[in-house]
């Protein structure tokens, strides 16, 4: 395993599993941000470069790391023993810088990052976040850990938010979900099914955790790339925003609001800690296009 530094395209760091080639590149400084994943000679991960190099925009594409909630807050307020905070979508830890280190057996890397001032001003807690990442055979393995270095105790929620670059919206198709799933752009229980439709129009759904992995399949590209995950990190989210070639699919361990309705609401004690783990794999890798099943 090496670990590398590069000054272009953007500075960033290179792990690089040596027998097989594969590699992660990654922006502490930027959210502990994964900017790409290489896997069989293929580039899963969508990136929008441009809008990256613009501060004062959000990113669109990577990895980012959502936490200590996932999704927004109405207002952008949290209330914590009658105070109020100001947090908004999607948390802190994607904008932060966060440490990086190989491990010690260079099986992987540790991502790490701890709150300070400001994000306690934010989110009244003291807290240390870890994630290690490993390249095993056609897969990439995150494992999460959540400290609560506080006295009190800590309510969060985390997830993940991998685009995943697709050739064609149209020639996408996602199997493995539940039959039903919250429609989360008006938070109304919608089919599966008919949202799976508008992918190419751009949608934004929950769903339930599944006893089967999660597929995500580019008709076009060829491949199919399996999310497995592992409760609580177990339900998962839809999420595509066209005309980006891109489909979010994305392990969280709680709904939009969490912290407020206590739907799924994580909560640790004082000195205690929680793990949390999911795998994407892919499963499916083939050079003819159009060799994987079609949506029916």
């Amino acid at each position: 395993m090496s670990l590398i530094w590069n000054e272009a395209p953007y500075p960033h760091w290179q792990f690089i599993k040596d027998d097989s080639g594969d590699s992660l590149s990654i922006v502490p400084e930027r959210g502990g941000l994964i900017t790409e994943w290489f896997c069989n000679g293929r580039n899963l991960l969508y990136f929008d470069h441009d809008r990256y190099l613009d501060p004062a925009k959000s990113i669109r594409g990577g990895m980012p790391v959502l936490f200590p909630i996932c999704g927004n807050l109405p207002g952008d307020l949290l209330v914590i023993e009658g105070k109020n905070y100001e947090l908004s979508q999607h948390g802190f830890a994607r904008d932060l810088e966060w440490d990086l280190n190989l491990l010690e057996d260079q099986s992987g890397i540790l991502m790490s990052f701890e709150s300070n001032a400001f994000t306690r001003s934010i989110y009244p807690f003291s807290f240390r976040l870890e994630m290690v990442l490993r390249l095993q055979v056609n897969s990439l393995e995150c494992q999460i850990s959540i400290y609560n270095l506080d006295k009190i105790i800590m309510p969060f929620s985390f997830g993940l938010h991998p685009y995943f670059k697709v050739m064609n919206l149209e020639d996408v198709f996602i199997e493995g979900l539940p039959e039903t799933c919250i429609d989360q752009k008006g938070m109304v229980e919608s089919e599966t099914l008919t949202q799976l439709q508008y992918l190419v129009k751009g949608v934004d759904f929950l769903t339930a955790p599944s006893s089967f992995p999660i597929a995500l399949i580019d008709r076009v590209a060829g491949y199919k790339l399996e999310l497995h995950y592992f409760s609580p990190l177990d339900l998962a989210v839809v999420w595509t925003d066209p005309p980006r070639p891109t489909v979010c699919v994305e392990p969280w361990t709680s709904p939009r609001q969490a912290l407020i309705t206590n739907d799924r609401k994580l909560e640790l004690a004082p000195g205690s800690n929680q793990k949390l783990r999911c795998m994407y794999k892919l499963v499916d890798y083939c050079d003819t296009p159009g060799s994987l099943p079609t949506a029916s």
